[in-house]
């Protein structure tokens, strides 16, 4: 008998020591996240994750078909310290029209996430169905204090709560303005101050629910490329660019053998065209020589871009306000009128309709329309910022529609509703208490 209780307490032990060894293992595994995961963007056959650790490992996503509850591995990485251990996954074997359950693999242990993480790929419903109905968030300028390195003072960022109330929409996706890191004046200078930047600022505790739950786009602004109002000028601009290919996980990054940032997406019938408007970038003071913001081949690439495209509403996204007539600041017409007016009459001279800017930069949101008689009509959302100090200004741009502007940390909200040639945009400005501020709509007959 007493053998017996030995062994069976011998059993306990064993048992006991096995459930603190795996207890122990995933705890190591999950503390070797420093942020993420993140979902990128979709496609109908492939989706893009992503991943930060804070050391080396092997990594790996493992996905399940929520409709057939079949499972499907993406590739695995081993992080290194030269990308700052982060990690691009990709989940290859989607079929369009499906949602997705992911669960991250570090050192080929399951990581027990802190919150949901989901994903989805694109529908086929081109010569099937009317196109799908779909939300996306947009915003800019987010700031996460860092007391060592922020100037002395009010905190320049805050009410961080704001990512909550973005995550609350239960939208499709959201597309990141510019300035989503701040760069300071310690970390311009290399690229280990860059990447260190990057990485502080995607860590904040608040934004990883965000990260998992919703796709993300981004493009960038002068804060997250270089120094304030920087330019093609800027010596490191390929670190920085080195960086935003680390840290986002957009389609493309360029135009066929060019570099920058510049890229496009669809998602249902609309089209999203995500500029570069720092790469090449003549100084805004210059007064020879060439004057470009965009610089001529991207410029040219996006009227041409903008003519094919047969979506109801022509997304473009950049950095600062293009139609805002109001010459200050870093706005388009203060910076490169000529090109500004190049484009806008390009578009009126072409016929482009539906042409919606979404631009950042100016710590304030409103909305601009411009239609000159005879003439299409055109768009611009400004939306910042979202963390970032707030900017009160009674800047005169006689393009403002009216009760549209806010001086508040806010987002917006954009949803795309309707059937086939009665496509309505909706346009919803959210501030940092979650309280709607505005609602305008825009119908799809506007342009015919």
């Amino acid at each position: 008998m007493g053998n017996v209780i030995c062994l069976f307490a011998g059993v306990l032990m064993t048992l006991s020591v096995f459930t603190v060894l795996v207890a122990q293992s995933s705890l190591t595994a999950q503390s070797l996240i420093r942020s993420g995961p993140m979902v990128g963007y979709s496609e109908m056959r492939e989706v893009m994750l992503w991943v930060q650790l804070w050391k080396e490992a092997e990594v790996y996503i493992r996905y399940t078909d929520l409709e057939s509850s079949e499972d499907y591995v993406t590739n695995t990485v081993h992080t290194d310290k030269d990308k700052v251990f982060t990690a691009h996954l990709l989940a290859d074997q989607v079929r369009p029209g499906r949602q997705y359950e992911g669960e991250l693999f570090i050192n080929n242990e399951k990581v027990a996430l802190q919150h949901p993480f989901t994903f989805q790929s694109q529908v086929l419903w081109q010569w099937r169905n009317d196109a799908p109905d779909f939300k996306f968030i947009a915003g800019s300028c987010f700031y996460n204090n860092d007391p060592a390195y922020d100037r002395p003072g009010t905190p320049y960022g805050g009410e961080y709560q704001i990512f909550d109330h973005i995550n609350s929409q239960e939208a499709d996706f959201m597309v990141w303005l510019g300035d989503n890191t701040y760069l300071r004046e310690a970390d311009y200078g290399t690229r280990t101050g860059i990447l260190h930047r990057y990485s502080v600022a995607r860590s904040l505790p608040e934004i990883q629910p965000l990260l998992s739950s919703m796709h993300h786009y981004a493009i960038w602004d002068d804060h997250d490329y270089g120094p304030n109002n920087s330019d093609r000028s800027y010596i490191l601009k390929d670190a920085t660019l080195e960086a935003f290919q680390l840290f986002w996980a957009n389609p493309s990054y360029g135009l066929p053998g060019q570099k920058g940032i510049t890229s496009r997406f669809k998602w249902s019938d609309c089209d999203f065209f995500l500029l570069d408007n720092r790469y090449f970038r003549s100084p805004n003071e210059r007064g020879t020589g060439e004057r470009t913001m965009l610089g001529k081949v991207q410029l040219e690439w996006l009227i041409d871009a903008l003519k094919f495209s047969k979506a109801p509403f022509k997304f473009v996204c950049i950095g600062g306000m293009v139609l805002s007539d109001q010459a200050k600041f870093e706005t388009y017409n203060n910076t490169h009128p000529a090109e500004r007016d190049y484009l806008l009459n390009t578009i009126q001279k072409e016929g482009i309709k539906g042409v919606i800017f979404l631009s950042g930069d100016r710590h304030l949101s409103e909305l601009s329309y411009w239609k000159p008689k005879g003439g299409v009509a055109v768009y611009d959302l400004t939306c910042s910022p979202v963390t970032s100090r707030p900017h009160k200004s009674n800047e005169p741009n006689t393009l403002l529609v009216k009760g549209t502007k806010i001086s508040k940390r806010n987002f917006a909200v954009i949803e795309v509703t309707g059937s086939r040639n009665k496509r309505v945009l909706k346009m919803t400005l959210i501030d940092k208490d979650n309280k709607k501020r505005w609602t305008r709509e825009i119908s799809e007959k506007e342009w015919r």
